[in-house]
């Protein structure tokens, strides 16, 4: 080792040293204090936050400091930690599949350890490296459903020095080919269950990617290869897998997300990111190498792949995935596979919720749900039902820097997606923020007379920013999006505080309580999320537009709430150049304007109403926020025609008897 290293490896130690020292002091007087003080005690926790506190910092400063020293050692990439927990975890599972059988609702469990995963992954990179001449620095593209084979193409990748990029198994046409070309991707690897969309669009593909590649595979045929001991294998060189011009803020993977341009972004997931970014989260969600988080979101999401794999992972557990999200089988899957954590966003729990009662419901093991999006109404009923003692809700972009996250038990903190103690709650302060937005325009964030943003009052909406440690290198703490400078450099917000300061845009509304604690409230802006993803306004309003250019001369497009269900739904609101025509005529206009349209059918609009104008702001920008907040089925005065898409095939006219259905869920959008 140099003289560095040999300084931060004796410091490291030193640091690990004070920290037992402190906790052999402090573990044998806990109980004793506790039963002397324990109500105040008590009462000081649920304020401040203290066990929590001293839970984190000092897993944090250690972590720091390690990372510091594998940064030196150039050792930062998640490669090195899935080694070192083979060595340290060899006989404990890493990766489990609830594999679905042919006879519905029953399956067969696949577990693979450590060292098995370990030897998959080698055999496995021999034939991407030898067979299909995937190198270090290649962009790979995987196309997979949820098993075992995603985790083992990924780590390969990761073995190999090649960069993963993760494509969402549904989307096709121009958006797939947009995501395939701003990637630089030279190969893409197609599981047979993912490939209808790739195969509809290998044309189109071929004609603007000629020299591309894509890998049809037969996944009996090579997992038959993959666990045959006599296999050869590959273990590429160290000085290869991580050069030497080869930084921690670099790709790690590439996850794609939806934007204002309708199109996919290309997301980089550094390799500070995946590494102690999801060793932290992991720790903070008390994740251990005993630990399973089961998880059926797709591993194309960063919640799977980055808050799932990677953080479990990098603790010694378990990743437990299922096929796909499935209601009637979800806690019998979370039984099986043993899982101690559940991932979830918001409409799953609501979807559970409604499920008849199931005996599995209560024998699982979990005590951790973690998620995004579980309104207070249904939180604590989730909680008892399913016999969750934990609620992890979390905030988090999958570019943004940071996450957020809570560790909610009892009553106190629901709904919050942000919950610490004082000390981390001072500490966050310095990186992350709330900012006032203009009164008339939530879209805007309000700027006073000397230039600046002003921190958001308490109970009031602001954006969320998070800090740009080095302003005029942005990418050591935002990366962006690959191939697109643009977009990459609208969610850099300058000049905020102070002059030449700069913070990175999450682009949703939050909001802090008197105790700190901060609630999500909505997206803003030009997109909203509906069935967990994001649908871009813009991109609807195009298309529409374009459906009927003669007939329709102005188009806004808004989410708005339903009851019952998460996120917003598709409201447009359309001027016609005629708006006197009668409800059959408007009928006609919007299945004309249907059969035209190529949106997935998430993004559809699900409703919409005529106007004769469109409100706008004084810069003519049209006021979307007077359109967000509907009364549905007939408008405010009780006078309004609303259409709506009818199982998403055909628009007629929204009546009171069809609303009370939406409303009961006995018709489902």
């Amino acid at each position: 080792m140099s003289p560095v290293q040999v300084v931060i490896f004796v410091l490291t130690r030193i640091f690990l040293l004070f920290f037992r020292l402190i906790k052999i002091i402090v573990t044998p007087i806990q109980k004793p204090l506790g039963y002397l003080f324990g109500d105040y005690f008590e009462e000081l926790d649920r304020k401040h936050g203290l066990k929590e506190d001293w839970y984190i910092i000092p897993y944090f400063l250690k972590g720091v400091v390690c990372y510091i020293f594998s940064v030196r050692r150039h050792r930062f990439q998640n490669w090195y930690l899935f080694i070192k927990q083979v060595q340290q975890n060899g006989d404990h599972p890493a990766v489990s599949y609830a594999r679905p059988l042919a006879e519905k609702g029953e399956f067969q469990l696949e577990t693979f350890t450590y060292s098995e995963t370990y030897d998959i992954v080698l055999r496995l990179s021999h034939i991407l490296h030898f067979n299909y001449n995937v190198q270090a620095g290649d962009y790979v593209a995987i196309d997979c459903t949820n098993k075992p084979l995603f985790v083992f193409l990924w780590l390969s990748m990761w073995n190999i020095g090649a960069i993963p990029a993760f494509l969402n198994y549904n989307t096709k046409g121009t958006p797939l080919v947009h995501s395939l070309k701003i990637s630089n991707i030279t190969q893409v690897f197609i599981d047979p269950e993912a490939s209808k969309p790739i195969s509809e669009s290998e044309e189109e593909i071929k004609n603007a990617l000629p020299n591309i590649k894509l890998n049809f595979f037969d996944e009996q045929d090579l997992m038959h290869q993959l666990l045959n001991p006599q296999s050869p294998e590959f273990l590429q060189e160290d000085n290869v897998r991580t050069p030497s011009s080869l930084t921690d803020f670099q790709p790690s993977m590439l996850i794609y997300t939806s934007g204002t341009t309708g199109l996919p972004k290309s997301a980089i997931m550094s390799w500070r990111k995946s590494s102690v970014g999801c060793q932290m989260f992991g720790h903070v969600l008390h994740m251990n190498n005993e630990s399973t988080v089961f998880t059926a979101m797709p591993l194309f999401h960063s919640t799977a792949a980055l808050l799932g794999a990677c953080a479990i992972l990098s603790k010694g557990g378990c990743i437990a995935l299922s096929h796909k999200f499935s209601a009637s089988t979800f806690w019998k899957q979370v039984y099986l596979t043993e899982a101690t954590h559940i991932q979830y966003v918001g409409e799953v729990c609501r979807y559970l919720l409604h499920t008849p009662v199931s005996k599995y419901e209560r024998m699982h093991k979990a005590k951790v749900a973690y998620g995004n999006g579980l309104r207070p109404d249904i939180w604590q009923d989730f909680r008892k039902r399913f016999n969750i003692e934990v609620i992890g809700e979390f905030y988090a972009a999958t570019e943004a820097p940071f996450a957020t996250t809570t560790f909610q038990r009892g009553d106190f903190g629901v709904g919050a997606c942000r919950n610490y103690g004082t000390i981390i709650q001072w500490f966050l302060s310095f990186q992350q923020t709330l900012v006032r937005m203009d009164p008339n325009d939530d879209s805007v964030i309000y700027r006073n007379s000397k230039g600046f943003c002003e921190v958001a009052p308490v109970g009031e909406p602001g954006e969320m920013l998070m800090k740009i440690f080095f302003p005029r290198k942005p990418e050591t703490s935002f990366q962006g999006y690959l191939g697109n400078a643009k977009e990459t450099k609208s969610k850099v917000l300058r000049n905020v505080f102070r002059h030449g300061d700069a913070w990175y845009r999450c682009g949703d509304l939050l909001k802090a309580d008197e105790y700190g604690l901060w609630y999500f409230l909505d997206r803003m802006g030009d997109t909203f999320r509906w069935k967990s993803e994001n649908v871009s306004t813009t991109e609807v309003e195009d298309q529409l537009t374009a459906t009927n250019k003669e007939k329709y001369t102005q188009v806004a497009v808004v989410g708005i709430k339903v009851p019952k269900y998460e996120g917003r739904a598709g409201f447009a609101v359309i001027k016609l150049t005629d708006n006197s025509i009668d409800a059959a005529a408007k009928t006609k206009l919007l299945n004309d304007s249907l059969s035209k349209l190529s949106l997935p059918s998430y993004a559809m609009p699900l409703f919409v109403k005529f106007v004769d104008e469109i409100k706008m702001t004084d810069n003519h920008k049209v006021l979307k926020k007077l359109y967000r907040d509907q009364k549905l089925p007939k408008g405010l005065d009780g006078n309004d025609t609303i259409f709506w898409l009818k199982n998403y095939k055909h628009y007629e006219v929204l009546t009171t008897e069809d609303w009370e259905a939406i409303e009961a869920q006995t018709i489902k959008l």
